[in-house]
């Protein structure tokens, strides 16, 4: 490997100091890459449940690096925009529990997916309800 001139050195230098003052989106690969707190945070306001399950969140944040949406979601978090394509994504998959790995659908959890806190007349398949019969009876208010 041969070493660089001072004239090799002087364009290369002139080429990153127009690039940069340029408006060259640098920031766009530096992106800083979000926490599982804050993603977690982020999924809480979004979804308006508390208490969410960190391994299902890690599992959901991965899926989302995977699938390039990192430097959107970074935006997410820093902007708050709830209204948009990726927030819906980030709601679907905790009330579905089935997210994007990277190479297609994957079930991120089933039995904690939030859609069965949101429908109180039905529990996930195999689950306990109760006491043998415990159905013949009209719920308790």
């Amino acid at each position: 490997m041969t070493p660089l001139t001072r004239r090799e050195l002087m364009l290369s230098s002139a080429a990153i100091a127009i690039v940069t003052t340029a408006g060259f989106p640098l920031s766009a690969f530096a992106q800083t890459p979000v926490t599982l707190d804050q993603f977690l945070a982020l999924s809480e306001h979004l979804t308006g449940a508390s208490d969410l399950d960190p391994g299902t969140a890690k599992t959901l944040l991965d899926g989302l690096v995977a699938t390039g949406k990192g430097a959107a979601l970074s935006s997410l978090v820093a902007e708050g925009n709830e209204a948009g394509a990726l927030a819906n994504a980030i709601v679907g998959s905790w009330y579905s529990g089935i997210y994007d790995d990277g190479s297609g659908p994957a079930v991120a959890t089933f039995n904690d997916a939030l859609v069965w806190n949101a429908l109180t007349f039905t529990k996930p398949f195999a689950s306990c309800g109760g006491e043998t019969g415990y159905w013949s009876e009209p719920p308790q208010d």
